[in-house]
């Protein structure tokens, strides 16, 4: 039995669009966190929690703050390597990096290199769930879940599919979409804390014939997720529309085959109509806000007041690699600046929320992940926001914790997060530049 001293936030219930998000979150100064095994036994203050376990092994962290673990609800690990490169808009994004870069995935030793870097570089974020897209391979699938495995850590993923408007050796067909990642869901949904997640890349490069396919498997297995993208870029749209002319919208190309519903996780929707912002709140789906990816590639401003009124689902993402951090705070500030121009500004409580029990609300996940709770399992951070100079003149000693996280939001970076801690083992040290998985 462990029991770590140190601030604690977290939202121990979920809250809802009506709610107050300051009024919903348990805030613990000179907190206690009771961990036994691989679950959360206990939070309080420290004096209770140490009176209450006087044998647990202390770690003390007294000035710094133990958060739950943040979930990133879309990344892409094969683009891990071609983060920040030059500009360009969404579909030239696609020709000239993307499908250039997955490529070298039929290689499973490339893959499972990428793999490990992919996962060191979220656990030095502070990420401890990633909602990621594999690239067409399905070894490259097999890669990522192996390596998540090693350390216990909870990854949602799948196999792209594509079987057009792409290159000829990025592509499979609905036949082998379907094959591939039936195996693979087989093999990996719900074995551990792995989850598969069907996962056609977008409407444009799926044939009707290809997204019938997975939309049989998306009935078969009810409670795998399924991830793609809608209405991220004008051009898209409208490349949608010639190729879909018989679909009413974007949406509706995947409702039509049963692929909007619970668990459904659609990165960015940016350009939706009524009805599809409608439709998305009816079917308890989700949408991924990726604010660094959005304005990178000149995409679009998110509308996160339009997704309240429909009482759409929503959560933060990095959106890697157009998106150009893997850290969730950075993915917060950009969305607080998307929400400026949009003159509705998030306040940082409910960016926070965003990010951890928001995001496995959404993903129907909060029992396991996303807060502090008492049995859900034991993913969590430390974070010491006075890192530097420049951060110990920001923040003040005793500065509350809404200050403390738009702080590190907008100046703060990896250095913040001294451990990352998942299914009860540190995972990350900053201070010994120790993985476990290294």
């Amino acid at each position: 039995m462990q029991l770590f001293r140190a601030n604690i936030a977290h939202f121990p219930t979920p809250s809802t669009v009506s709610s107050s998000f300051a009024e919903d979150i348990a805030i613990i100064h000179d907190g206690g966190l009771v961990i036994e095994g691989k679950k959360i036994i206990a939070t309080g203050s420290f004096t209770s929690m140490r009176e209450q376990y006087p044998n647990a092994v202390l770690h003390d962290h007294k000035d710094s703050w133990i958060l739950p673990g943040l979930i990133d609800s879309h990344l892409h690990y094969p683009q891990t390597e071609s983060i920040a490169s030059y500009g360009e808009q969404l579909l030239s994004w696609l020709e000239n990096y993307t499908f250039p870069t997955e490529k070298q995935f039929a290689n499973v030793e490339h893959a499972q290199k990428i793999a490990k870097v992919f996962l060191q570089q979220l656990l030095k974020n502070g990420t401890t769930t990633g909602f990621v897209f594999s690239s067409v391979h399905q070894g490259c699938c097999n890669a990522l879940f192996s390596a998540a495995s090693e350390i216990d850590m909870a990854i949602v993923a799948g196999k792209v599919c594509m079987d057009r408007n792409c290159p000829a050796d990025l592509q499979d067909c609905p036949d082998t979409a379907q094959k591939d990642s039936a195996i693979l869901i087989e093999k990996w949904h719900n074995t551990g804390r792995n989850r598969y997640a069907i996962t056609p890349r977008f409407a444009p490069t799926s044939s009707e014939a290809q997204l019938a396919a997975l939309g049989e498997l998306a009935t078969q297995y009810k409670d795998v997720f399924v991830q793609t993208h809608l209405s991220e870029n004008v051009d898209e749209i409208a490349w949608v529309k010639t190729l879909f002319p018989k679909a009413s919208g974007y949406l509706d190309v995947y409702d039509k085959y049963n692929l909007v519903r619970p668990r459904a996780v659609f990165g960015h929707g940016i350009h939706l109509s009524s009805e599809e912002w409608q439709r998305l709140g009816e079917a308890e789906a989700t949408l991924a806000f990726c604010p660094t990816s959005n304005l990178f590639l000149g995409s679009g401003l998110f509308d996160l007041q339009t997704a309240k009124a429909n009482n759409v689902h929503v959560a933060l993402a990095t959106d890697v690699g157009a998106g150009t951090s893997f850290s969730m705070l950075k993915t917060y500030g950009d969305a607080y600046k998307v929400s400026q121009l949009r003159q509705a500004p998030i306040d940082p409580i409910e960016g926070f929320y965003l990010m951890t029990q928001g995001a496995a609300v959404a993903h129907k996940l909060d029992d396991e992940i996303g807060n502090l709770n008492p049995n859900t399992v034991a993913d969590f951070i430390i974070v010491t926001p006075r890192y530097d100079e420049l951060m110990e003149l920001r923040i003040k000693p005793n500065a509350e914790f809404d200050d403390v996280f738009f702080a590190l939001s907008i100046l703060g970076d990896d250095r913040a997060i001294a451990e990352t801690w998942i299914s009860g083992q540190c995972c990350y040290n900053k201070k010994e530049t120790h993985y476990a998985m290294a």
